[in-house]
């Protein structure tokens, strides 16, 4: 690291390949540890009975909303970080990194107030059926007081991510996750608390995770600050935040929604059936995290670089992200589907479960050999401040794609149609894409201005 004497020499001539795996692989430990510590919650909550474990799908829908409110204050306002901090606007990047992160504080308190409020129809709205409720609330209610923390820890994770030091974002986010894997063994196994131990070892293991995160910016191991006076609670501050994360609050939003959908379609079929469909999906991202990790290491390149008018170090990062990630989540996916029966099973092992979770798990490692792609253009396009872009793609796969997929095939298809159609939506979502990588790269220079 001597040979790059600044984090601005380093994130712009540090060969590229290199550099994104430096950020990439901390990322991904930190994603393989936050599915491994959701996915616990889903083992241990599945050892009651299949009722509890569809509430872990119905709830899931929940932390979807709390997610897309964190990653719009902190994909928005990192993104502009690194852009900033490409730019050498040191100043302007700490007015966008102490108001993105107050902004998701404030949310996160006030997500919880009117979630506690509402919280028998949210549980509802999410798609419990009354045998799900009490197990849903229950769990949801430990979740609605992590909020705060958890809301605002994806903007400390971010900007970390986004500033070129993803290894202090993995401190943060991988303690918290081992943490919530030994307190659920604790309340669950040996203090015999039920769903109400998983909800309150995912609250514990967040407020720590955020404690960690917050401490780099105490102890100033970043460019950038969270001093409350560089906070600027303004419209063009808050707008320019909340417009360039607006593709996150999409991605995540919609999820929230097809994430309530896919369960009011499976109620009519069972517990069992949602219970089946939300561990396919939780293991399906485990998946994915793999992708979405080493993706989430060529943001920051992608924002530094476009910035400094580095063009061609951009164009670099993307296609060794694509072709790294194309090979290792398709390994992965492969290893999956061969035992899709055994993954399901450790979940819940309930033969109705895993006949109904097979096909779907099944389609769904297929249709990821095509993620890379799709994920790989909308961290770009949102990276370099292309918000139509990265919003229109973001929105594809959980919404403009899955929902209607999901309405129709389940009307068709019954049961099967749901079980295939977030893989269809995948595929979908991939092919969508190829024009906007096409015309992007034919317009880019390789070092001069770039004209949008």
């Amino acid at each position: 690291m001597k040979k790059y004497k600044t984090q601005f020499e380093m994130m712009t001539q540090k060969p590229v390949p290199s550099l994104i795996v430096q950020l990439g692989i901390p990322t991904m430990i930190s994603m393989f540890v936050t599915s491994i510590y959701n996915m616990a919650d889903s083992y241990f909550v599945g050892q009651i009975n299949t009722s509890a474990s569809g509430a872990t799908g119905v709830v899931l829908g929940l932390m979807a909303i709390l997610q897309a409110i964190g990653f719009m204050f902190g994909h928005g306002s990192g993104s502009i970080i690194s852009r900033k901090l490409g730019q050498k606007e040191i100043e302007n990047a700490c007015r966008f990194s102490a108001t993105g992160f107050y902004s998701a504080l404030f949310s996160g308190f006030l997500i919880l107030i009117l979630g506690s409020i509402f919280l028998t129809p949210l549980m509802l709205l999410l798609g419990s059926t009354p045998t799900i409720l009490p197990y849903a609330k229950t769990y949801a209610i430990c979740i609605l007081c992590a909020a705060p923390a958890l809301v605002s820890s994806c903007v400390l994770n971010n900007i970390l991510r986004y500033e070129g030091r993803a290894f202090f974002a993995m401190i943060g986010l991988t303690s918290g996750g081992i943490l919530n894997i030994f307190l659920d063994m604790l309340f669950m196994q040996y203090m015999n608390m039920g769903i109400l131990g998983a909800g309150l070892a995912t609250a514990i293991s967040q407020y720590v995770s955020w404690i960690l995160l917050l401490t780099m910016f105490i102890l100033k191991k970043t460019q950038t600050s969270l001093n409350f006076k560089y906070a600027k609670f303004n419209l063009a501050t808050l707008g320019d935040i909340v417009t360039t994360g607006l593709p996150s609050l999409a991605r995540q939003g919609l999820a929230s929604i097809s994430t309530m959908l896919l369960n009011n379609a499976a109620g009519v079929y069972g517990d069992a059936a949602i219970a089946a469909m939300s561990i396919a999906n939780r293991i399906s991202m485990f998946i994915f995290s793999a992708v979405l990790g080493i993706g989430q290491g060529f943001q920051p390149v992608a924002g530094f670089n476009f910035g400094a008018k580095k063009y061609s170090r951009v164009r670099e990062g993307f296609f060794f992200t694509l072709g790294f990630g194309t090979v290792s989540l398709g390994i992965a996916a492969l290893a999956v589907y061969l035992n899709a029966g055994a993954c399901i099973q450790i979940f819940r092992d309930d033969p109705e479960v895993i006949t109904i979770g097979i096909p779907a798990l099944q389609a769904q490692c297929l249709a990821l050999f095509f993620v890379p792609f799709q994920v790989c253009n909308n961290m770009m396009f949102q990276s370099i401040g292309y918000k139509f872009n990265a919003t229109f793609l973001s929105s594809l796969r959980n919404g403009l794609f899955f929902i209607p997929i999901l309405l129709i095939s389940s009307w068709l298809f019954g049961l099967t149609g749901i079980q295939y159609s977030q893989a269809i939506a995948d595929v979908m979502t991939s092919l969508a894409c190829i024009p906007f990588t096409i015309s992007f790269f034919a317009k880019i220079p390789k070092e001069t201005k770039i004209s949008n």
